[in-house]
């Protein structure tokens, strides 16, 4: 997996969960949502990266 790609996906999980706990603690459902959606992009770029990596190997 690309490093840069790699990073990229550990930030955006990571400011998908930050959102998330925030939306929680607020109480502001939207926010909440739009955090885990970050967080499913994250692991989506993420899961790309593997199967990428399977494939060079």
């Amino acid at each position: 997996m690309s490093g840069t790609e790699k990073r990229k996906a550990i930030a955006e999980q990571a400011k998908g969960k930050a959102k998330e706990a925030l939306g929680r603690a607020v109480g502001n459902e939207r926010l909440t949502a739009e955090g885990r959606a970050e967080q499913a992009k994250g692991n989506a770029r993420h899961a790309k990266e593997d199967v990428k990596d399977t494939f060079r190997n």
